[in-house]
């Protein structure tokens, strides 16, 4: 790929519905779960890179063997199988800064199957009373599920709205820590149902 080349993007299918991957030359640049049509998905990230993402040839990519897309899907299916616990991605920050970002890689040292409070994070992060700015980083973040921002939970314990969609935060946090406490499980090996509507997007990108 030339300097001159636009970001790629591709859509891989997940127990929580699609999630949009757009990766540049320095690495992924955004990957997020999404309801709504992909041509508005393409056009919100097009407004945040000021330029429009061309879909990925997977043809080529699969002939190299390497690349970004296939080091996020198959990340993303072992994660979601319960059998990757962290995730090893080259991501590109350049739509993340000051706080935000710093915010964003203390979420990345919470363990995989736990949960820090919003007021926990902005302390890790070096801001003690930026606890609401940690939740607008959450909210905004351009990496969902690999930055796991659906560990950070409020102060009292409760979920939160994970954008508007709590199930799919829910969802995450129950996969975690069944896998983290395998005793602990209703059923060994078991995973827990998709959010309402998930599961038939999985079925249909299989």
């Amino acid at each position: 790929m030339t300097p001159t080349d636009p970001p790629r993007y591709r859509v891989h299918p997940s127990p929580i519905g699609d999630i949009l991957i757009v990766a540049a030359d320095d690495g992924i640049v955004t990957l997020h779960p999404f309801d709504g049509p992909l041509d508005a998905e393409i056009e919100r990230v097009s407004l945040q890179l000021r330029i429009a993402p061309v879909p990925d040839d997977e043809g080529d990519a699969a002939a190299s063997g390497s690349g970004p897309f296939e080091a996020a899907v198959t990340q993303l299916d072992e994660y979601f199988d319960g059998t990757r616990t962290r995730f090893d991605l080259p991501l590109d920050w350049s739509l993340v800064r000051g706080f935000t970002r710093a915010a964003l890689q203390a979420v990345c040292d919470i363990p995989y199957g736990e949960t820090a409070g919003y007021g926990e994070v902005a302390i890790a992060a070096g801001t003690p009373r930026a606890a609401r700015a940690v939740g607008t980083a959450c909210a905004t973040t351009p990496f969902s599920v690999v930055v796991p921002v659906h560990r950070v939970v409020r102060a009292d314990g409760s979920l939160g709205e994970y954008g508007g969609r709590p199930d799919v935060k829910r969802y995450l946090i129950d996969l975690e820590r069944r896998q983290a406490a395998p005793d602990e499980r209703d059923t060994p090996g078991s995973i827990p149902p998709a959010p309402p509507g998930a599961r038939e997007s999985w079925v249909v990108g299989e």
